[in-house]
């Protein structure tokens, strides 16, 4: 009897222990489920703070986060007339004027009324693939141009309306330059290979979902950036007209939106850019009353620090300190034939200019104006300006093409190379 009593009690009282286990457990897994919301409302409304593209897209595919487009387009121009060769002196004897390309040309946006959209105005980035027709194929070519590009918006008129820019870099290829045997008149481009630079002002309207019509003006330049004679380059002004198809854009992105997306405050910081760059040029002398071209190109080698202030979304200004190896740099000739480097310190300049960026995704276009410091006189004693691309490979890397003139005239050299960004707050909102 007692033994069946003492049986009953240790079952009860592991059924209380149990019963006590299972309810400490419960109030552990509602504490630890209660503690997980909170993590998980704490991580989603930092999320929101953080995460600028709003309805996901920021993890959407890549063809399902941009719009895809396709554009025809045709640039009627005019040559401007900078040297005797255009103005008449050539083997047909007449005025070289006309410029005529059609162009094709992928590129991709963000949606309509999104952060991003806000932020950047719309901007849209691409390839492009060109023909030109410049009035004089026997002594020019008839050249074709690849490129990168990308626009945006200036002014929105109304959801279907805007003023909006674009600009183009890349190379052409074709072209038949000087030679003194069987182009002896064309003293305007010396190399078969020319950068284009291409800058168009237009009208974006949305004629339906699928079709943009897009006229505006165009303004162009092609040169070999002083890597071979002769190097005057040549330039064009005349207008445009495209039509632009777009693949995946929705209805309600022609209407006004019902709101307008918060753009969160952008962390103000100084960013460092350090850039590495190389390139070669020609160089030409001046003996008596002649300027002599010399055979051999030289070798530049260079780099810039930049300490930048990142003022915004769009705009960073800086200054920076440039050194630079021009191999070309105070050579000289005594007798026209034999032209002479100078010693190595007079091929050596250490510079400080002012800088200003302008920030887009993928690309930043930034201008310079400097002076070299320390300097041994001569070629290197003089005012620069630099011209720059930089396009994003990384977050924190990127590639560097540049173009330095001297005395805002003279061209310099190119500047091709790759840079490096140090305490980058800058957010990503297009990756």
């Amino acid at each position: 009897m007692k033994s069946g009593v003492y049986g009953w009690k240790v079952l009860a009282l592991s059924g209380v222990l149990f019963f006590l286990s299972d309810t400490a457990l419960a109030q552990k897994e509602i504490a630890g489920n209660t503690q997980a919301d909170s993590s998980f409302l704490s991580w989603k409304k930092e999320r929101e703070k953080s995460d600028l593209l709003p309805d996901g897209l920021r993890h959407l595919p890549f063809s399902r986060r941009f719009i895809h487009r396709m554009e025809a387009e045709l640039r009627p121009g005019y040559i401007v007339p900078t040297s005797s060769f255009l103005e008449g002196e050539n083997a047909f004897w007449r005025p070289i004027e006309r410029s005529f390309s059609g162009h094709l040309k992928y590129s991709f946006k963000y949606h309509p009324y999104t952060c991003t959209d806000r932020i950047y105005g719309g901007a849209y980035q691409g390839l492009g693939l060109a023909y030109y027709s410049l009035d004089n194929r026997k002594e020019l070519g008839d050249p074709i141009a690849f490129y990168l590009f990308q626009g945006a918006r200036i002014s929105q008129f109304n959801p279907r309306l805007s003023l909006n820019y674009e600009w183009n870099f890349g190379l052409s290829f074709g072209w038949k330059p000087y030679d003194y045997e069987y182009n002896y008149y064309n003293k305007i481009i010396g190399s078969k290979i020319n950068a284009y630079i291409n800058l168009g002002f237009y009208l974006n309207l949305a004629l339906s979902r699928q079709f943009d019509l897009t006229p505006g003006i165009s303004l162009t330049h092609f040169s070999n950036g002083n890597t071979r004679f002769p190097n005057a380059g040549l330039n064009t002004v005349g207008v445009k007209l495209g039509l632009v198809y777009n693949f995946n854009r929705k209805d309600h992105t022609l209407s006004k939106p019902f709101f307008n997306t918060l753009v969160p405050e952008f962390p103000r910081h100084i960013s460092y850019d350090l850039v590495l760059f190389g390139s070669w040029r020609r160089k030409g002398v001046v003996s008596g009353d002649m300027h002599l071209p010399s055979p051999e190109a030289y070798t530049v080698w260079g780099f810039n620090f930049a300490p930048m202030y990142n003022f915004g979304y769009k705009f960073r200004a800086g200054v920076s300190v440039d050194g630079i190896y021009d191999g070309s740099a105070n050579v000289y000739t005594e007798d026209g034939y034999t032209f002479i480097r100078p010693s190595l310190d007079k091929q050596l300049a250490l510079g400080l200019s002012g800088r200003a960026e302008f920030v887009m995704p993928y690309f930043t276009v930034g201008i310079g104006l400097g002076a070299n410091i320390l300097q041994a006189g001569g070629d290197l004693k003089a005012v620069y300006q630099i011209l720059a691309l930089k396009i994003e490979i990384t977050r924190s890397s990127f590639l560097h093409i540049g173009y330095s003139l001297h005395d805002f005239h003279d061209p310099n050299c190119l500047m091709l190379g790759i840079g490096f960004r140090f305490n980058n707050k800058y957010p990503t909102l297009h990756r």
